[in-house]
């Protein structure tokens, strides 16, 4: 008989507690989802603008001193505007005047027909037999109204945001105090640093792969002559940032309306064709070649991960759950304890991807600028690093 491994103590408690810390933060963050949702969302906005705003200093003429100005807006404005095209869509895609939400009863009991008589059903049920009392039109649109109550999460969004913004001057300072050994510091800001660029690493990569299948998609939607063709456009760009469901979605959503709006089936199947091959090349032979190293995260984690936050925090954790799993796997890393659980979150087993090239130096007043650069910060007194 094999006898079991045996391990010393101290790792035993110490992967116990790991275990348990993670159980009672996720705990934690069920039963807190309302408060931490929107907080989740400011911070990830913060992220959007910091890149943003060096993006803005390299890449444009702008000063400086007002890049930061210029990245606020255009990343709050983008939000904004998004939130109202969802809600507004929405809303209206069930009560407009083009006549798709009275058909969708009749329609169906005739697509319902003819799959019957394909299959050789002489008497099909009608819709109203098969939902047997459901109000389908009314689901339809209650679903739809749903999606106003976007609007209030998107304004707790946008006041957490603006105390993250006030705080942000005592931010260096907190850092100083948090590490005043520079070593400790320097290796706490390469945490952040990796943090951020996986995060603005899979930001990019899904808005470049997005804006092509946009591209192609809208030109197959208005082909057929597809009704709110700009609105599914918009919607196939936002749910792309969704992992795994996002594509589902995305190929699966006009087709389905398109069986609504034409008599015929075709406008439906070319769509379906054409948007499933242009996901699959995008997918498959894009995607890979630009993501590298900035999301080395197995495939099997951040299907995972879309469970997990999807479950706590419903469709803003669906959201965020890769760029928080990136988040994780490069935090867990640094701690000799969880280690491990970073090791199996990684795509290939090294939670440290090597750089192909040095990280940029960045330019005016970041978050961190003159924490880990030469000399001290212009506030710091602390006469241990002297």
């Amino acid at each position: 008989m094999k006898l079991p491994i045996s391990v010393p103590t101290s790792s035993v408690a110490r992967n116990a507690l790991v275990l348990i810390a993670v159980v009672a933060s996720g705990a934690a963050l069920y039963w807190l989802r309302d408060i931490l949702t929107p907080l989740a969302m400011a911070i990830f906005l913060m992220i959007m603008i910091d890149g943003v705003k060096r993006s803005i200093e390299h890449r444009t003429p702008v000063p400086s001193r007002f890049a930061g100005t210029a990245a606020l807006i255009v990343v709050v404005l983008g939000f904004l505007l998004s939130i109202w095209i969802i809600v507004d869509g929405a809303a209206g895609f069930f009560t407009d005047a083009s006549g798709v939400s009275a058909s969708i009863g009749p329609r169906l009991d005739h697509i319902i027909a003819d799959v019957s008589g394909l299959v050789g059903v002489k008497d099909p049920p009608t819709l109203q037999d098969l939902i047997a009392g459901i109000d389908l039109r009314g689901w339809l649109t209650q679903t739809a109204m749903q999606a106003q109550g976007v609007a209030s999460g998107a304004f707790f969004v946008m006041v957490y945001l603006g105390f993250l913004l006030a705080s942000q001057a005592g931010f260096r300072k907190k850092i100083v105090a948090m590490f005043p050994d520079r070593g400790a510091r320097n290796e706490a800001l390469e945490v952040f640093n990796r943090v951020r660029g996986g995060v603005e690493g899979y930001l990019w990569v899904q808005a470049v792969t997005g804006v092509m299948i946009c591209a192609v998609a809208w030109v197959l939607m208005r082909a057929v002559g597809l009704q709110n063709a700009e609105f599914w456009t918009f919607v196939i760009f936002i749910v792309g940032f969704i992992p795994v469901l996002g594509g589902a979605i995305a190929g699966c959503a006009p087709p389905l309306f398109a069986l609504v709006q034409f008599e015929s089936y075709w406008p439906a199947l070319i769509l379906l064709v054409g948007l499933q091959a242009l996901l699959f090349i995008v997918g498959n032979m894009i995607q890979p070649r630009m993501q590298g190293d900035n999301q080395n995260i197995d495939p099997v984690v951040v299907l995972l991960a879309l469970a997990l936050w999807g479950k706590m925090w419903g469709v803003p954790g669906m959201f965020l759950s890769t760029p928080l799993a990136v988040m994780a796997m490069a935090i867990l890393a640094e701690f000799k304890g969880s280690r491990w659980i970073a090791v199996l979150l990684s795509g290939d087993g090294e939670p440290y991807a090597p750089r192909k090239t040095p990280p940029e130096k960045p330019k005016g007043g970041g978050w961190f600028k003159g924490l880990s650069g030469r000399g001290k910060a212009p506030h710091e007194k602390d006469p241990k690093e002297g």
